[in-house]
This record gives structure tokens, C-alpha cells and sequence, in this order.
């Protein structure tokens, strides 16, 4: 089924169509309808990143809030229920959502990483897993074959952003299946990474800057924050 066969709306964003979802069921519901495609988060840096492949991307399949600046720039545009829904949970909630007999495929973060997020996965849900891999691989065509022969419905993809993206789209061309990019949620999953508290979120709303406050010295972290000022000041001077 092609995205423009899905009976929701999107908003347009920085040339990035959103999905504006007022809820996790919305937006699953959404990617149960549509069947195999790329299931997208978006932030701050994707939204402002001017890469047209990237933009291609994120307008070909469904795209999501995955930040307050864009559940606000959302909601200026018409549509006030729209909900910041964290990808970093929403990959459970998929599980919980699709039949037990879903076939998972997962992809990234280190090899202890990966392998502690599979045990766990395995204790916690009734799932079926039909195969993992780390993030380190030489060979994307190997891993290709891997995920082909294992018959994946699903695909969870922790690359990072935007390499998972791009990734994802070169696979599911080639395989189609659903396919969610994860970022670093198998090290939080796992405890690896410490979750932003409800408090922080509730006085402040930006969970980049908390993290940056986590790993204060980490400069690869400052220069993504800085996005962030870039953007709240495009909306408030409405140039989005």
C-alpha cells in the first residue's frame, strides 16, 4: 500500500511531511494500515536538515513527532492534539500492538547491547525473533540477506540518525517490510542509558538538554543543541 492510500492527514514542516498523531494508537494504528514502510521519528535535526534524499525519505513513508519544537510547529500548523510520542517507547508499544506471531528482526547498537536487549525482549514479551545483528557490520548486503531469509514482518533499526534512515530506505526497496528506526533506544532499553525524568519534561520539555547536562563535556552534544536554538527561534518568527 503507498502512503497516499492512508486516510490521515500530514502537515508540511520544514518541507517534511508529519504525521500529526494524537496518540500511540493513532500512529499505530496508521502503520498497521499502511503494512510495509519506513516508520520515522523527528526532531529538531531532521526537520532542519536540508538533505533532499533525507526529505524524500521522510515524505515517502510515515513520519512522526519525536519532540516537542515539532509537536508545537505541528499544532501551529491546525492540528492542536498532536502529541510528542517518544520512538524510544513506541517500539514496545508496537509489539504489544502486533500479533505474537510478527516476526522482529533487530539491528544496531554494540554486540552485548543488542544481545542484552534480545534476552530481555524475550522475557518480557511473547515475540518472536527471528534474528539480530549489531550495528558494526562491513557488509550492508549481508545483513540484507540475513534480514530476506529470515522472513522479518519488523525491523528495528538503531543506527543512529540519519544513517539509519538512509539504511532503511536501501533495505526496504530491496526487502520490503516495516521498518523503525530506533536511534540509541536498545541502550536505554537495557540501562545503558539513563531516561529523562517525568519532572524534567514537565518544567523544562527538552530532553536534549538534559542529556547534554548528563555528558556536559561531550562537544559532538553542544553542537546538536545549538539546533535547537536555530529552531525555536524559526518558530517563533513563524519561518517554518
Amino acid at each position: 500500500m503507498s502512503y497516499s492510500n492512508l486516510d490521515i492527514n500530514r502537515v508540511k514542516i520544514f518541507n517534511k511531511m508529519v504525521f500529526p498523531a494524537s496518540s500511540r494508537e493513532e500512529l499505530l494504528q496508521a502503520v498497521k494500515q499502511r503494512g510495509p514502510g519506513l516508520l520515522i521519528a523527528v526532531g529538531c535535526e531532521k526537520l532542519l536538515n536540508k538533505d533532499p534524499d533525507l526529505q524524500n525519505i521522510i515524505n515517502s513513508n510515515i513520519a512522526y513527532c519525536d519532540g516537542y519544537a515539532a509537536k508545537y510547529a505541528v499544532a501551529h500548523r491546525g492540528f492542536p492534539d498532536a502529541q510528542k510520542i517518544p520512538g524510544a517507547y513506541l517500539w514496545l508499544d508496537l509489539i504489544r500492538f502486533f500479533p505474537p506471531e510478527t516476526k522482529y528482526y533487530l539491528l544496531g547498537a554494540k554486540q552485548d547491547v543488542i544481545s542484552d536487549t534480545v534476552d530481555k525482549l524475550k522475557k518480557e514479551f511473547p515475540i518472536n525473533i527471528v534474528g539480530w545483528r549489531s550495528g558494526y557490520f562491513d557488509s550492508e548486503e549481508e545483513v540484507l540477506n540475513e534480514i530476506r531469509n529470515s522472513g522479518a514482518d519488523v525491523v528495528f533499526v538503531a543506527l543512529g540518525s540519519p544513517k539509519q534512515e538512509f539504511v532503511m530506505d536501501r533495505f526496504y526497496h530491496q526487502y520490503p517490510a516495516t521498518y523503525m528506526g530506533l536511534g540509541g533506544s536498545f541502550d536505554l532499553y537495557t540501562g545503558r542509558a539513563k531516561p529523562v525524568p517525568v519532572w524534567w519534561n514537565k518544567i523544562f520539555k527538552w530532553e536534549g538538554l538534559y542529556r547534554q547536562l548528563s555528558d556536559f563535556t561531550n562537544l559532538k552534544r553542544w553542537k546538536r543543541q545549538f539546533i535547537v536554538f536555530r529552531m525555536i527561534y524559526l518558530l517563533i518568527t513563524n519561518h517554518y
